[in-house]
């Protein structure tokens, strides 16, 4: 089993959990939701493209896109979270995909959001994920990333019942600036907060003309 074929299953697994507990983290994260709002402002004076949520869960980071006026869908690579994210917000679109083959035309996009959605990518595969990223995204689209900060390390948690377990990797702040650079992308601000177990980031970019 890939580490995606582990991610997906495990979502699955506990997608209705997961849409009745995170939304309500969500909205006691004040700082995220700050620059979430940062990132819709730039979108729209850009002309308000559309974005796409990436690793979308349950939708309600999506919604609240769509509530700060974005044209936006949502993304997951579980099938059953699509169908949570579906069910609570009838009027978004979301599909079921990969962040890695988006299946979106060149230059599409004003913004892509990816909410704690790359931590589950490998350090060494993230540089691929945004030239992805990158040749979606119009020139000066932007793009927000939240992830757990750390060195690298993956962090594995408790298995389920079912037998099926996540794994994380705690990502270098720093790292993945320079990742971005390489992958023609400017970070424009940085946000760290503490975190219940790890610092959380915040990295919002703009993609290169």
């Amino acid at each position: 089993m890939t580490e995606l074929d582990a991610t997906r299953a495990y979502y699955d697994t506990v997608a209705e959990e997961y849409a009745t507990r995170v939304p309500g983290l969500f909205a006691e994260d004040v700082t995220g939701r700050a620059m979430l709002g940062a990132f819709a402002e730039e979108v729209r004076a850009d002309g308000g493209l559309p974005v796409a949520d990436v690793g979308c869960g349950p939708g309600h980071v999506t919604a609240h896109l769509d509530g700060l006026g974005l044209g936006v869908h949502g993304v997951d690579a579980s099938p059953r979270m699509v169908d949570v994210a579906r069910r609570r917000h009838p009027g978004l679109r979301f599909e079921a995909g990969t962040m890695d083959a988006l299946g979106l035309p060149d230059g599409g996009l004003g913004g892509i959001v990816a909410w704690w959605s790359i931590l589950h990518t490998a350090p060494e595969l993230l540089p691929s994920l945004f030239v992805e990223f990158r040749r979606v995204l119009a020139p000066g689209g932007r793009l927000l990333l939240g992830f757990h900060a750390g060195n690298g390390e993956p962090y594995t948690g408790q298995p389920r019942p079912e037998g099926v377990a996540y794994a994380i990797h705690l990502l270098s702040p720093d790292h993945v600036g320079q990742q971005l650079e390489e992958a023609g992308f400017t970070v424009t601000a940085r946000l760290t907060a503490a975190g219940d177990r790890w610092p959380q980031v915040c990295l919002l970019a703009r993609a290169g003309t």
